[in-house]
């Protein structure tokens, strides 16, 4: 069987997008600890995650990248609250991008799975960039996508590709499709703060449940609101 690399955060986005690949495709997951404040509960929902899919799982642990960043991901700075209506407010919505933004992670955790790629013979790198975080994080954008397949085509001696099918899809577009998928969304986790439950307020968190709102579906992930 072919194989990919999945970088699993063990979020909603992630999860779906491996899952699409999962019946072709020996898949093979890593999952990054930055020093993030929700870690461990992303390394909790990803190794559920790959127990009940039977994925292959790895954490790797980059402490240098915590160290020298200024988010409020990885610093005592406060996380910030959003409401509904913030989530379509642009300036809102960058502003909450900024503040956890954390530096260029995602050339980071691609350049390592490429390795990994490359190591293993795997055809394939699985990321869960999508389309409706896309527009305030320029590395989840299409554009950051083809970019970075171009520097792959060019800079790796294997025909590896990174795959997004998310790339052009909203939350609930994503919902409905991890539904069709048979993802096991319930065991993800999205929250950018650390609990027993997800806060139900960081953005990452009202983005999630606004799509399952607005399906009508149950998200059987508990919150603290």
């Amino acid at each position: 069987m072919k194989k990919a690399i999945s970088v699993l955060s063990g979020g909603l986005d992630c999860t779906v997008a491996t899952s699409i690949f999962s019946k072709d495709y020996e898949i093979h997951a890593i999952t990054f600890d930055y020093g993030q404040k929700a870690f461990m509960r992303e390394l909790q929902a990803a190794k559920e995650i790959c127990n009940k899919m039977n994925w292959t799982h790895e954490v790797i642990n980059l402490p240098w990248l915590g160290r020298i960043s200024n988010s409020s991901l990885n610093t005592d700075e406060e996380i910030p609250e959003l409401a509904e209506s913030d989530l379509d407010d642009l300036e809102k919505s960058t502003q909450s991008a900024s503040n956890v933004w954390v530096p260029a992670r995602n050339t980071v955790f691609t350049s390592i799975a490429l390795s990994y790629a490359e190591s293993i013979g795997a055809e394939a790198i699985i990321v869960g960039w999508n389309g409706e975080e896309g527009a305030t994080f320029p590395d989840n954008s299409k554009e950051y996508l083809e970019k970075f397949n171009e520097l792959v085509e060019v800079g790796s001696p294997d025909k590896i590709k990174i795959e997004a099918p998310l790339i052009d899809l909203d939350k609930e577009e994503i919902v409905k499709l991890g539904l069709n998928v048979g993802a096991p969304m319930e065991l993800s986790y999205s929250c950018y703060k650390s609990g027993d439950r997800q806060c139900g307020v960081c953005e990452s968190c009202m983005r999630r449940k606004r799509a399952f709102k607005n399906l009508g579906v149950e998200d059987k992930s508990e919150y603290e609101n």
